[in-house]
């Protein structure tokens, strides 16, 4: 793949991945579990892992959590840090997943422990923050939720992933 088509998708997967987490904004998830989000926004995260690899993927991470919070004008306040250190846990264990255990977790799987370890990443901060480990009473709760909202994230990228083009994909 040539670098000029590379910049152009990996501009898209962000582009995507900010439409996903605004409209991500507008759905009352909080009044199920608060500060439960759908995780919609990980779908271009796969994308990018499955695409592009780490460095790809890295990159569409990084560019849509920091556009996005300076969009939504919550750059460096603790939105920002629980956002980026969710997203990027998050980011590195779907890749390690991806990357070196394929054969044992599908797309889905790989999903489903990132959700995870987003939960874990943001819970992890706010514990440091808020200098009370007794968040971490809040992670089962957020873990039942990140099982199916994982699921359907992996499914949405399973299918993408599946129907593009094998030269922009590389196959799932």
């Amino acid at each position: 793949m040539n670098k000029t088509r590379k910049i152009v998708i990996v501009g898209l997967l962000v582009s995507l991945g900010l439409i996903l987490h605004f409209v991500e904004t507008m759905l009352p998830m909080t009044a199920i579990v608060p500060g439960a989000k759908l995780g919609l926004a990980n779908i271009v995260s796969l994308l990018g892992i499955v695409f592009f690899g780490f460095s790809g993927g890295l990159q569409i991470v990084l560019l849509r959590i920091i556009l996005g919070s300076l969009l939504a004008g919550t750059f460096m306040t603790i939105n920002f840090y629980l956002s980026f250190s969710g997203g990027l846990l998050s980011f590195l264990v779907m890749y390690v997943a991806y990357r070196y255990a394929s054969n044992k977790f599908s797309l889905i799987g790989v999903s489903v422990l990132g959700a995870f370890f987003h939960n874990t990443g943001q819970i992890i901060v706010a514990a440091y923050v808020i200098s009370n480990s007794a968040i971490f009473y809040y992670l089962p709760f957020l873990t039942l939720l990140a099982i199916p909202t994982g699921i359907g994230v992996g499914l949405v990228s399973y299918f993408t992933a599946d129907y593009l083009p094998k030269e922009i994909s590389g196959g799932v």
